[in-house]
């Protein structure tokens, strides 16, 4: 499969492969814990496991940003893959609450 991410993604992307990030209570494992359900299916009143750290603020190399455990959120894979990466690339994303009033 081919990898379709800028030069300058796939040096920052390595960040994610160091211990503080995946190693035994690193960053990712102690961000679950604090927080194991999907944030946003909280919203909307839907208990989901987070599988997932993502970042609020994308950090794009920035080391602070990537560490800042207050820029980490804790998201469910669905969630990941389609919302936040629209977020990611500037797209504007409306969700919705468990009455059905848009976020």
């Amino acid at each position: 499969m081919t990898d379709h991410r800028t030069e300058e993604a796939a040096r920052y992307r390595r960040l994610y492969k160091l211990a503080i990030w995946r190693g035994k209570n690193g960053l990712r494992e102690r961000q679950l814990m604090r927080q194991p359900l999907c944030e946003r299916c909280l919203l909307a009143e839907i208990v989901e496991v987070a599988t997932v750290v993502n970042h609020r603020i994308p950090h794009r190399g920035d080391w602070e940003l990537f560490i800042d455990p207050n820029n980490h959120q804790s998201l469910c894979k669905p969630h990941h893959d389609s919302d936040a990466q629209l977020e990611d690339h500037g797209k504007t994303v409306i969700s919705f609450d468990a009455n059905g009033w848009p976020l």
